[in-house]
C-alpha cells in the first residue's frame, strides 16, 4: 500500500532571485546592518509593486510618479528619505545607473530638538524601575550611565564589562563597529549586585529563555512601565536615557568631541546639536556685549 505523502513535510523557501541576491551581496560588502538590509529590500519591495513589474525595468518617470505617489499617500518625510536612500543604493551600485539616482528627490525638513529627563527625573525613573531584582534598573541605568542605545544594552554580554580598564565593550554598535563606553564606579557597583542576583555566565541582562538576551522591545516596554509609575511622560524611552547622557555631560563641561567618542557618532555634526538643549550651559554663556565699556544709561527723563 502506497503511503500518502505528509501534510506536515516542511515546504521549501521560495528561491530568491539573482537581482535580490546581488543587492544583497552588495550591502554585505559594504558592512550594513540586517536591519538596515531588510529595510532597503522592503523599499525595493515596494518600488517593485508599484511598477508591477522587474525595478531593474524603472524609467526616470518611473521615480518620479512613485515618489509623488508616495507623497500623496502621506508618506511622511522621514520614511520618504529612507525610500530615497534604498532606491539610490540599488540604483547607483546594484544597477549601475546613476542616472536614475539623480531623479530621487530628498526631503528637507526640521528635525526636532531631542527631549532630555534632568538629572532627578532619571533618578525616579530608575527607582521605579519594575522587579523582581535589578535587572532591569541595571539596564535603564547602564543606557544613562554609558550613553548605549537600547539595542546595544541587551546585546552586551558579562565579559564586555571591564573593571579593571573601567570600559565597556560595545560590539557591533551602530554601523556595525566597536567602541568602549564609559563605565563609572556608581554604575559598576549596580551592576555588580544585579549579577549577583543573577550569575549569569553569558548575557548581561538574559531574556525568559536564558540561551537568549532581553529584546530591545522588552526594554522599551519596561521604560514606559517605569516611566508611568515615577509620574513622567510617555515619550520617555531608553534613547531619552542616551539623550539626557550626552546633554548632561555637555552641561558639565566635558568636550563635545569627548561626547562623540562615547556616543560613537561619526560625525561631529550628530553630537553638536545637544548644545542647542545643554540649557545650563547656555545660561552661563557670557555674551560679548558684556565685554564692551558702555556708559550706563540714566533713568529716563
Amino acid at each position: 500500500m502506497t503511503e500518502k505523502p505528509s501534510s506536515t513535510a516542511p515546504v521549501a523557501p521560495a528561491p530568491i532571485s539573482d537581482l535580490r541576491r546581488r543587492m544583497l551581496q552588495d550591502m554585505t560588502n559594504r558592512s550594513f546592518g540586517d536591519k538596515t538590509q531588510r529595510d532597503y529590500i522592503r523599499h525595493i519591495e515596494t518600488f517593485a509593486k508599484f511598477l508591477g513589474r522587474s525595478p531593474d525595468t524603472a524609467t526616470g518617470d518611473d521615480v518620479r510618479r512613485f515618489q509623488s505617489e508616495q507623497i500623496a499617500d502621506g508618506a511622511q518625510p522621514p520614511k520618504m528619505n529612507t525610500q530615497a536612500s534604498a532606491l539610490r543604493f540599488f540604483f547607483t551600485v546594484t544597477l549601475g545607473r546613476v542616472d536614475l539616482a539623480h531623479q530621487l528627490a530628498r526631503t528637507n525638513y526640521p528635525r526636532k530638538l531631542p527631549r532630555i529627563l534632568t538629572p532627578d527625573e532619571v533618578g525616579r525613573l530608575l527607582e521605579a524601575a519594575p522587579g523582581p531584582g535589578l535587572q532591569y534598573k541595571a539596564a535603564l541605568g547602564i543606557a544613562y550611565g554609558a550613553g548605549l542605545r537600547g539595542g546595544e544594552v541587551v546585546m552586551l554580554r558579562v565579559s564586555d564589562i571591564d573593571s579593571k580598564r573601567m570600559l565597556i565593550r560595545v560590539e557591533m554598535g551602530k554601523g556595525r563597529k566597536d567602541r568602549h563606553a564609559m563605565l563609572s564606579p556608581q554604575l559598576l557597583d549596580l551592576l555588580r549586585a544585579w549579577w549577583r542576583q543573577s550569575r549569569s555566565q553569558s548575557w548581561l541582562f538574559p531574556g525568559q529563555d536564558q540561551i537568549l538576551p532581553l529584546t530591545a522591545r522588552q526594554l522599551n516596554r519596561v521604560c514606559h512601565m517605569a516611566a508611568d509609575a515615577a509620574g513622567l511622560g510617555s515619550w520617555v524611552t531608553p534613547h531619552t536615557l542616551r539623550h539626557s547622557f550626552a546633554t548632561h555631560l555637555l552641561e558639565s563641561d566635558i568636550d563635545v568631541r569627548v561626547i562623540q567618542v562615547l556616543l560613537g557618532h561619526a560625525k561631529l555634526d550628530t553630537t553638536a546639536r545637544y548644545t542647542h538643549v545643554a540649557i545650563n550651559t547656555l545660561r552661563t554663556v557670557m555674551s560679548p556685549l558684556e565685554r564692551l565699556n558702555l556708559p550706563k544709561e540714566g533713568p529716563p527723563a
